[in-house]
Order: structure tokens, then C-alpha cells, then sequence
């Protein structure tokens, strides 16, 4: 079903010699989860502004859809790629159906406004996210697991087939981070394109099909979740001791080294 969206060559520096990305390839089609990780200043929502537009590379390609991204207008690029930023308080006291209906913008026409099948489109979207009867509540009233749905919600009223994805599990609790794995892998199952930045190894591992590890604006390593998320691999990305299980049903799992305990990756039983 062909490329998405392809950077090649991926070069950018702040001014004044602030951090950089150095060389960056990335491609994802329909169907793929692409997951970047990386220690915290390592360039990950930098590289996802210029992937997006917010950011104009040194050097370097990027095209959507086989289109250059300089030569899509901000409402075509909308058409085609869903931006879900961290959960952010709204100042202007929204309510959680309006929030997603802001979704719909891209498809109106100029000056227009929602119609009965827009609202119908963004209730369905809330459906699907599981947070529909929080419909008519300001979106500043919810928690903070409850506005990253209702911006995953507010993406899928786009319609857009790429979903781009700032750290969604951040600072959720584990009941909502299962939630949004969920729906992410629902959406590579019926061929959408998802990247999504994450400082979760264990969500590129359960739903990723390829990981881009960052460091220092430099690619560390990239290829498939189950081959390059070793404890080496992981421990040499973050500066810090990293142990890799495998359960006896094969699921393989992150956690930290503590000092004074193995960090060897080993068989395990969780118990049940």
C-alpha cells in the first residue's frame, strides 16, 4: 500500500549550536507502529517537529505521500496526518465533544461549521475510545488519562491514515496505558500508520513493529522491537543498567538494573 511517510538524510541544529539531529532515516506505511525512544534531551519531539512541518531541516528530505512537505499547505497535511501532542490543560473551558469535533476543522470547508455528521463522527470517536459519556464535561474537568483519550479520540475524527503520537502514555496510570496500547494496535490492524514517541520500552515491545533509538540527536540503533531491545542495547541508549525477561510464553519485558542485582537477561515466571 505504498510509503506514508519517508525522511532521508534528516539534519537539523538550533541556533547558537543547541541539540541536533544528525542523519535521520525513517520510514513508515500503513499498518506500521514506529517507535522512537530515548533518554530525555535526546531529540525525540524535536525530530517529530520537523517531520511534521514545525521545523525547517538543515538538510535532508521528508515527504508525505510521496509529497514533499513544503509543498503541502497546512490544511492538506491535516488531511493526511493526525497530530496527538501530551495532554494539555485548555484555557478556554472546551467541553470534551467540542475538543474532538476540532478534529473535523481540516474536512470543512472554509468558514464552515460541524454538521450533524461531524458531530456524529466525533461521538463515535469518543465511543471508540471508551470515554463517550464524558461527552458534555470540560475538557479541563477530566483527568489527565481521560484528555490523552479524548486527543486519541479528536485524531481519529480527523480521519487522517498517519497518526503521529508525543509521548500518550505519559504520566498515565497503568489502566490507561493499556487503554491507549489497545488502541493503537486496532489501528495498525485496519492499516493506519502510527509513530509515536514513548519513553516505555515495554509499549514499543508489545505493540511496535520498528523502533528508532535516539541519542544525542544520533540514530543508536533501529530494527524490529524483539530484536534490537536488548539489555545491551537498552542500557548503552539510557546510561543505565537495563535487564531484558522473557516469560515462558516468550513476552519479553523491561526493567532496571538495581545495584547490587543481576542485570543478565534470564527466563522468568510471572505468576499469575
Amino acid at each position: 500500500m505504498g510509503v506514508m511517510l519517508r525522511a532521508r538524510g534528516l539534519n537539523f541544529a538550533w541556533p547558537g549550536g543547541g541539540r541536533r539531529l544528525v542523519d535521520i532515516d525513517l520510514e513508515i506505511g500503513h499498518g506500521d507502529v514506529h517507535c522512537i525512544l530515548g533518554p530525555n534531551g535526546s531529540g525525540k519531539t524535536t525530530l517529530l517537529r520537523c517531520l511534521l512541518g514545525g521545523l525547517t531541516p538543515a538538510s535532508g528530505s521528508i515527504a508525505v505521500d510521496g509529497v514533499a512537505i513544503g509543498g503541502l499547505s497546512a490544511r492538506l497535511l491535516a488531511r493526511k496526518v493526525a497530530v496527538v501532542p501530551q495532554a494539555s490543560q485548555s484555557v478556554f473551558g472546551h467541553l470534551v465533544l467540542d475538543m474532538v469535533l476540532m478534529g473535523r476543522s481540516a474536512l470543512l470547508p472554509f468558514m464552515g461549521t460541524p454538521a450533524a455528521a461531524d458531530v456524529a463522527i466525533a461521538e463515535r470517536a469518543l465511543e471508540r475510545v471508551g470515554i463517550a459519556h464524558l461527552a458534555g464535561r470540560p475538557f479541563g474537568a477530566i483527568s489527565g488519562g481521560e484528555q490523552q483519550l479524548c486527543l486519541i479520540a479528536r485524531a481519529l475524527a480527523q480521519e487522517a491514515p498517519l497518526v503521529v503520537l508525543d509521548e500518550p502514555a505519559a504520566s498515565l496510570d497503568l489502566g490507561n496505558q493499556i487503554r491507549i496500547l489497545e488502541i493503537i494496535g486496532t489501528l495498525a490492524d485496519e492499516g493506519y500508520g502510527v509513530l509515536m514517541t514513548t519513553h516505555h520500552p515495554d509499549h514499543a515491545l508489545r505493540v511496535g513493529t520498528r523502533v528508532l533509538g535516539l541519542r544525542d540527536g544520533r540514530v543508536f540503533g533501529t530494527g524490529r522491537p524483539d530484536e534490537l531491545l536488548s539489555a545491551p542495547f537498552l542500557s548503552g541508549l539510557y546510561g543505565a543498567p537495563v535487564r531484558v525477561i522473557r516469560d515462558r510464553d516468550g513476552t519479553l519485558a523491561c526493567i532496571p538494573a538495581l545495584p547490587g542485582r543481576s542485570s543478565e537477561s534470564r527466563p522468568c515466571h510471572i505468576a499469575s
